[in-house]
């Protein structure tokens, strides 16, 4: 199955041509430009036509003269701009299908004349219809009434055509269990912003329907996942690559093809985020295991009963979290690094040394024994092994002590420089290391 994407953008393109914010900016500058969404199956199946959709086919390199069926999601007019029937009928007349919910149908009558020989069809969620050599099932979408999603699968393949949609009702998951799509593209509208009030996904929320797609084995190692209908509310391109990939999703720029087998996504093993404080390293650690249920969140901090402000700290630590992760308050960081199981975040090394550096009273220059140094190598050592051979997937933050002025205390000296060897050895130990700094995110 031939997938070409003749767009990737939302309705208004991005960037959005009356917006001077960064993310359209850098666009521009990338001279990167994205049409609202469609998709074009085998040059014979069209999966919405907004207006420009036509003229990015043609950009594309498209042959729009074999197209046969047309599946529309909903008349929305960044998805249904049925003139595009007019202008087809004066250069030929071969039979071609027009299906979508009645709103749709009813936009497109009115663009062909009555001895025009294009088939109408009316579908609704739940109905399972053949056009042409395709297996349409259609489903469910959460985008107010009238609105569909569509699966579609030949003998040289199975795409999830999932834009626009809010997150997918339970109903639609359902409908596709097993399915083990080779393509699915999906909406994801929203970027970072979380309060848009609208029936669209971002971020977080397509992380979420890609856990939820795997889980059903819709979605497998072998699918290739596919953002569109992008906007300016997201970040520019090479950042929201690089989000996505962690996620085994990719974006794509309009006119690309989409054929053949795609390689598994290469996920690391273990990852380590470091930076200052307040510079996103916490947030940075939860988004990359957003799209896994089984996650254990380890917190390492010493219990909040004693400090009222901790305390609320801790709380609203723990309500950002996904509901489905497990919470678990210890420094045996050995052995959960060894035990099998589902992915660990570690939040943070910071708080394991403090606690650790108590326990063998590394403080004060009189308890500074070889003993008490002796001690605390070991741990630093048993946690090293244990983080070279763990077979969990794993995301640990730590925090950068070293760069600002030197402490005034033989103590804070000594925290200083312990903490430095830790984050340098684990480093040396793993293969994702990222430096967080006013909320952007660097590869080391």
């Amino acid at each position: 199955m031939d997938v070409r994407l003749l767009g990737t953008g939302s309705a208004d393109g991005w960037p959005n041509p009356f917006c001077t914010c960064a993310s359209c900016t850098s666009e521009r500058l990338a001279g990167r430009l994205r049409g609202q969404t469609a998709a074009l199956v085998d040059d014979v199946l069209l999966l919405d036509c907004g207006p420009e959709t036509p003229h990015a086919a043609q950009r594309a390199g498209a042959d729009l003269s074999r197209l046969r069926h047309v599946l529309i999601t909903h008349a929305h007019p960044d998805h249904c701009a049925p003139a595009f029937l007019l202008f087809r009928s004066w250069v030929g007349d071969e039979p071609l299908d027009v299906v979508g919910p009645a709103p749709v149908v009813e936009q497109a009558r009115m663009w062909v004349a009555p001895d025009s020989r294009v088939r109408f069809r009316v579908v609704t969620p739940g109905q399972r219809v053949t056009v042409g050599r395709y297996d349409v099932r259609v489903l469910q979408a959460a985008h107010g009434e009238d609105t569909v999603l569509y699966d579609v699968a030949s003998d040289s393949g199975r795409l999830l055509y999932a834009t626009d949609t809010g997150p997918l009702p339970d109903a639609t998951v359902e409908a596709v269990r097993g399915a083990a799509f080779d393509v699915v593209l999906l909406e994801e509208t929203f970027g970072d912003k979380a309060d848009h009030g609208t029936d669209h996904l971002h971020l977080p929320t397509f992380a979420v329907q890609l856990r939820r797609l795997r889980e059903v084995e819709a979605v497998t190692d072998g699918t290739d996942v596919v953002a569109v209908h992008l906007s300016h509310h997201n970040p520019p391109t090479a950042e929201l690559a690089r989000r996505l990939a962690d996620w085994g999703a990719r974006v794509v720029d309009d006119g690309t093809s989409l054929t053949g087998a795609t390689p598994p996504p290469a996920h690391p093993t273990r990852t380590l985020v470091l930076g200052g404080a307040r510079s996103g390293k916490s947030r940075e650690a939860e988004r990359l295991l957003l799209d896994r249920v089984d996650v254990t969140y380890v917190a390492t901090a010493y219990p909040a009963d004693h400090d009222d402000e901790w305390s609320e700290r801790v709380r609203l630590h723990q309500a950002s979290r996904p509901a489905s992760w497990t919470t678990l308050e210890t420094i045996d960081l050995v052995a959960l690094l060894r035990a099998d199981g589902g992915p660990l975040l570690v939040d943070c090394l910071t708080l394991w040394l403090t606690r650790v550096m108590d326990a063998h009273e590394a403080w004060d220059d009189a308890t500074w024994t070889a003993t008490a140094q002796k001690g605390l190598r070991d741990e630093v050592d048993a946690l090293l092994a244990a983080w070279r051979t763990t077979t969990r997937r794993v995301v640990a933050v730590s925090n950068e002590v070293g760069q600002g002025v030197v402490p005034a205390t033989a103590a804070g000296r000594r925290f200083r420089d312990e903490m430095g060897r830790l984050n340098a050895m684990l480093a040396g130990a793993t293969e994702d290391v990222r430096w967080c700094a006013a909320g952007r995110v660097t590869a080391l």
